[in-house]
This record gives C-alpha cells, structure tokens and sequence, in this order.
C-alpha cells in the first residue's frame, strides 16, 4: 500500500503539471496566431519569443510531465495489487477512455506547435480558444470519475463543465464585439 501511495503521489504531481503546460501551450499558441497578424517589426519580434517560449515549455515542461505521469500511472495500475483492482472497475475503462483522448489531445497540440515553429498558421486564435476547453473537459470528467468512482455519475460534472464552457465562450464573444465597438 505504501509503494501505491507513493506511486500515485508522483503521478498526481505530473498529471497537474502536464496539464498545466497543455493549458499554457494553447494560451501561447493564440498569441502566436494574433502575433503573425501584427505588422512589421512587432510580428517577428513577438512571433521569436513566442517560439522560444512554447518550445521551452513544450519540451521542458509538457512532454517530460505526460511521460512521468503515464509511467507512475502504468506502474501504479500494474504494478500494485490495489491496480490491479482498479483496473476491474467500469469507472476505471470510463476513466482510460478519456485518458486516451488526452493523448490524442496531447498529440494534436504537438502537431499545432510543430506548424508554428514553422510559422504556419492554419488555426484562427478564436478556434485554439476553444480547443483549450478540450482539456478542460477532459480533467473535469477524469478527476470525477476517479473522486465518485462511478462509470456514470462522472457525466453530470461533464455536463456541467460543458455549460460553463458554453457560458465562457458567450462571454467571450460579447466581450469582442464590445472590443471592437469601442475600436471603431
């Protein structure tokens, strides 16, 4: 049990700094997006430092978190007796299930990232405003699934998250409309 404890211990250190870098990458990714649009010299000026400060965190921060989280988490679930366990449970395949979309997740940004270093711009920053909440939505359903424990109640605080993010982006959108009155 103690080995467990410790092991979980590690992984919830990494998971909430790996999360933390998907948060930030995506924020960076948006003013990356916004930068390309600035005129001369501010663009190039913004869009180094930009560069310089994904790359740090993705391969600094990100990338070592999501695989120091996944390896305590894989040693943890099979490696521990009380894993074992937990692999049975229903909530437990709800749980990998959206674990598996962080990665796709996860993979996706590498591929957002990887465009920009390029500076190839293929996503509006209103669209990586909105991917951020992919992440979002995902925390919420694995840390209800892992705190209830149920492979359906998980699907209320999902819900909910879901209505906030709506409301967010409602917010968003008339804080630029009034943005740009003011502009004009």
């Amino acid at each position: 049990m103690e080995l467990y404890n410790y092991l979980k211990s590690l992984h919830l250190i990494f998971v909430v700094t790996w999360f933390a870098g998907l948060f930030y990458i995506v924020r960076l990714f948006v003013y990356q997006i916004e930068a390309a649009q600035k005129p001369s010299p501010e663009k190039e000026i913004l869009q180094k430092q930009y560069k310089i400060m994904t790359y740090r965190l993705w391969y600094i921060i990100t990338w070592p978190s999501a695989v120091l989280a996944s390896v305590f988490a894989f040693w943890m679930l099979l490696g521990t007796d009380l894993g074992r366990a937990w692999l049975q449970m229903p909530w437990m395949h709800v749980k990998l299930g959206f674990v598996f979309l962080l990665y796709l997740y996860h993979l996706k940004c590498h591929q957002i990232f990887k465009q920009l270093q390029k500076d190839e711009v293929k996503y509006t920053s209103n669209f990586m405003r909105l991917w951020n909440e992919g992440a979002t939505i995902i925390l919420f359903a694995v840390v209800f699934l892992v705190v209830l424990k149920s492979a359906v109640n998980w699907i209320f605080g999902v819900v909910g998250i879901m209505l906030f993010s709506i409301l967010i982006m409602l917010g968003f959108k008339f804080y630029k409309r009034i943005r740009e009155k003011n502009q004009s």
